[in-house]
């Protein structure tokens, strides 16, 4: 048995955050596969140092548009194959999806979309949940494995945010929202943090604004779900919330193949 440790960060940018000790960190805590979302960058953008990791492949899925949206991976291990998409232009060209293929299991490294900006930005991310949904589903239905990690953009539960009351009607926390969480784990999926840890105070991103880390208002907007099959093979799962460089922090799973 070989137990492989996959972090996932939302790091608002990844030249940003190379600058705060980014590398120092990675090298430090060695995951097998490290996915991260919201790069904001393409790969000629970035540092020599940053695309060129020693002992890691790594593969970039920039945004169409510069300086937006992003996803990275990492990894240790070879993929068989990776695909950048659902083949929906509309949502592939953001650069918010990764699918790599590890042979045990299909990886999915997702930045979902934000619905605070506008109705039109909403409907889009709902329908981006629905294109992932019908995307995971046929591969888990055909037999595969599948772990997802990224920022969901939504906080599941009111144990999910500090002020559950007073966002109600804030995207992020909408009952839309949150009930297509409660059709995605119907489906046959797992969030395994709440595996391992059923407390409140459990966040993933805390506000810029009013020092809201310090006093940790914050919301878990980020996470790793596997298929139900799959659950058994899952050996923790957790926060690390005591890493700093975005306003968002790293999430860890650890899985025995």
């Amino acid at each position: 048995m070989t137990v492989i440790r996959i972090i996932s960060w939302n790091v608002n940018g990844l030249r940003a955050v190379y600058r705060k000790g980014f590398l120092d960190w990675f090298l430090e805590e060695k995951p097998d596969i490290l996915c991260l979302q919201e790069i904001k960058a393409r790969p000629e953008q970035l540092p020599r140092r940053l695309r060129h990791v020693d002992g890691y492949g790594s593969f970039f899925t920039p945004s169409s548009r510069k300086g937006y949206s992003g996803v990275a991976m990492y990894t240790r291990l070879e993929p068989e194959s990776l695909r950048d998409g659902f083949g929906i232009e509309r949502f592939d060209n953001e650069g918010r999806i990764q699918i790599a293929d590890f042979d045990d299991f299909l990886l999915y490294n997702i930045y979902f979309p934000n619905g605070k900006m506008s109705e039109e930005r909403l409907k889009y991310k709902l329908e981006f949940y629905d294109a992932f949904l019908e995307d995971v589903n046929r591969e888990k239905d055909s037999g595969r494995n599948v772990v997802i990690c990224g920022d969901l953009n939504t906080a599941h539960k009111e144990i999910d945010l500090a002020r559950p009351r007073e966002n109600s009607n804030v995207s992020g926390f909408l009952p839309v929202e949150r009930a297509w969480i409660d059709k995605f784990i119907e489906n046959g999926y797992v969030d395994t943090f709440r595996m391992f840890n059923k407390e409140p105070g459990q966040y993933t991103w805390w506000s810029y604004r009013t020092r809201a880390r310090e006093r940790n208002v914050g919301w878990r907007l980020d996470y790793f779900f596997v298929n139900e099959e799959f659950k058994e093979k899952v050996k923790r799962s957790w926060i690390l919330s005591d890493v700093m460089g975005s306003d968002h922090c790293p999430i860890g799973l650890e899985i025995e193949i």
